[in-house]
């Protein structure tokens, strides 16, 4: 049966489309990055670094939480922003994304991991992850993850967004590997199996392994020179009297 066209229902747009960044978001990304590496000197970019500097580069409000999945918030979207390292940031396919500490102990009460029946313990970890992605779509029409793949000199980056999932249980079989870190593989209707999710027993630490979509943004940085310390305080006229003993 031919199905039905229905009306789109869905009141709220986003503040703009997935991985269509605001005009000049790339001039405005590298300005910042600059910036930060003519301040500090050296190419150390923080995830709260990034958040900081993804929201005022679309004009939200950066408001650190504690699962992640909501930093940054325009209105009814947000954001959860993750970085990752690679030599070759524009190149790169899959990335691996820390997403939060996935506990079974904790939130079901398990004492035993070793031996339990592999899916059954990653249906645990998924739904823990899943949970707090629904507590946070109840105050949001959009969740996103923004995420900064970044070289080791920051000197080439790349940029993406995806929609932040719930994932069915269902689509994913698990086993452990050889070192004793549980692994999820979705299981496609081709009948292939593709590494999806990995989560470590000694820490509870929950990864999740994301594809780099074909239109991420990407771009390469002149090095520019460190700010001397020495000529930024005399600009700014600093004076002794500005340090003050507390007694």
């Amino acid at each position: 049966m031919k199905q039905p066209k229905l009306r789109n229902v869905e009141k709220y747009q986003p503040h703009y489309r997935l991985n269509k960044f605001p005009s000049e978001f790339h001039i405005n990304l590298g300005r910042e990055i600059v910036y930060h590496l003519a301040a500090r000197g050296t190419p150390r970019l923080l995830g709260e670094d990034w958040e900081e500097i993804f929201a005022r580069l679309i004009g939200a409000t950066w408001q650190p939480s504690n699962v992640g999945l909501d930093d940054v918030v325009y209105q009814q979207c947000a954001w959860g922003a993750k970085t990752v390292k690679n030599a070759h940031p524009a190149k790169t396919k899959r990335v691996r994304l820390i997403s939060g500490r996935n506990s079974p102990a904790y939130s079901f009460g398990d004492k035993e991991i070793k031996g339990v029946d592999p899916d059954q313990l990653g249906e645990k970890v998924l739904s823990i992850w899943n949970s707090r992605v629904a507590d946070v779509r109840k105050k949001f029409t959009h969740v996103r993850t923004v995420v900064l793949i970044k070289a080791d000199d920051l000197l080439e980056l790349a940029v993406f967004e995806t929609d932040t999932s719930l994932y069915r249980p269902e689509n994913y079989k698990w086993s452990w590997n050889d070192e004793d870190n549980l692994e999820g593989y979705e299981v496609r209707p081709d009948k292939v199996e593709i590494h999806k999710f990995t989560w470590q027993p000694h820490g509870s630490q929950f990864t999740i392994i994301e594809e780099v979509p074909a239109d991420r943004l990407a771009i390469k940085i002149k090095k520019p020179p460190v700010l001397d310390k020495d000529a930024v305080l005399k600009t700014l006229k600093f004076d002794e009297s500005w340090v003050e003993i507390i007694e």
